[in-house]
């Protein structure tokens, strides 16, 4: 078989791979039953007044919850963060500000945060981590851990709906969701105790209490730039059970605002996301053969080619569809999406073998 033929036949079986992935995601209930135990949300906030309160609006509407904490921590912001969850605080008394200490060594700080905020409400059977820059539905959390039961998962992450404005975020943002429901078989992963099937995103994160005290806190995953993939591992190493939902109609998320946050924002990161610089360059060389090599020969006449890109764009359609991101033209664009994506994985591998990384004014 030539090289074109098989990655034609690789991009193929992605997307039927895609489908059936799309098509067996877990769902939320869309009128979730009253949830009677505490539920503790909980934000972690670095300098984002310009998104917090519209966060922290949706998070003081949510309904069917009985016993509701609500913490933020401000982890040190100048731009009038903690100003603003203390004047929520002052008409709510669900919300509570929570003032971060000082990062220790050997941690990072969306970790750090969390940990003092899951430390900050003790008696919660159910943590619900969100970010700052998402925004639930009316029952997103009561629908989150109503799966969570029915499920009977330790952690589950409802994966929000990504909000992408400007060309690069339409470009790269998509990739999220493509990437797991293309590699990650994600009914045989919830089944499975093996941590590196593990799929989690923490911008809406869902986990017992019992199963995150068990995993060792965020304390376990210190160091980890990628703590929420980090927790959903150190949940299924001791003994949890984990999985994704399909959260686009609970929640949604602009990650990052523009072309020059985006990078600085996947620079940060990506280095970690392979386990060794081999790993990584190993997938770049993959991707960039079975998703962009038949786009090429498709410009210069391959019908191979054009049957390869036709089967990466439909696998994008599908991610998209059910993921609510954008599905046309920029499933057309799948090649360059990947290119631009392979090209920030090697730049992080660079500046991380620099020593260059930083994230809001922090080393990496």
């Amino acid at each position: 078989m030539r090289p074109l033929t098989a990655m034609a036949w690789l991009s193929i079986v992605g997307t039927v791979h895609t489908a059936v992935n799309a098509r067996l995601l877990r769902r939320c209930p869309t009128h979730p039953p009253p949830v009677a135990e505490r539920v503790a949300v909980l934000v972690p906030a670095r300098d984002e007044a310009a998104t917090l309160g519209r966060c922290l609006e949706a998070v003081q509407q949510q309904r069917q919850l009985a016993d509701l904490t609500i913490a933020v921590l401000d982890d040190g912001s100048t731009d009038g963060t903690a100003y603003l969850v203390g004047a929520a605080a002052l008409t709510d008394r669900r919300v509570r500000l929570v003032t971060g200490r000082p990062l220790p060594p050997g941690w990072l700080g969306k970790s750090h945060a969390c940990a003092q905020l899951a430390a900050a409400c003790p008696d919660a059977p159910w943590l619900v981590f969100v970010d700052a820059d998402v925004v639930l539905a009316p029952d997103a959390v009561a629908a989150a851990v109503a799966a969570a039961k029915e499920y009977r998962v330790d952690l589950l992450c409802p994966f929000p709906r990504q909000l992408a404005e400007s060309l690069a975020e339409r470009l790269v943002q998509p990739l999220l969701a493509w990437s797991w429901l293309t590699f990650v078989p994600v009914r045989l992963a919830e089944r499975s105790a093996r941590p590196s099937l593990a799929v989690a995103a923490g911008q809406f994160l869902v986990v017992r209490r019992r199963a995150y005290d068990r995993a060792g806190t965020h304390a376990a995953v210190r160091g980890d730039v990628m703590e929420d993939l980090a927790l959903a591992r150190a949940v299924r190493s001791t003994g949890g059970r984990t999985t994704v939902a399909d959260g686009r109609s609970l929640a949604c998320c602009r990650m990052y605002d523009g072309w020059p946050e985006l990078r600085e924002g996947y620079t940060k990161s990506l280095w970690s996301a392979f386990g060794s610089p081999g790993r990584a360059l190993s997938v770049v060389a993959v991707l960039l053969a079975v998703y962009v090599l038949p786009a090429v020969a498709a410009l210069a006449g391959s019908r191979t080619g054009l049957a390869g890109y036709l089967a990466a764009v439909a696998g994008r359609a599908v991610a998209a569809e059910r993921s609510g991101s954008p599905a046309w033209p920029d499933c057309l664009g799948h090649p360059v999406s990947v290119t631009v994506a392979g090209w920030l994985v090697l730049r992080s591998l660079w500046q991380r073998r620099r020593g260059t990384l930083t994230w809001k004014g922090r080393a990496v």
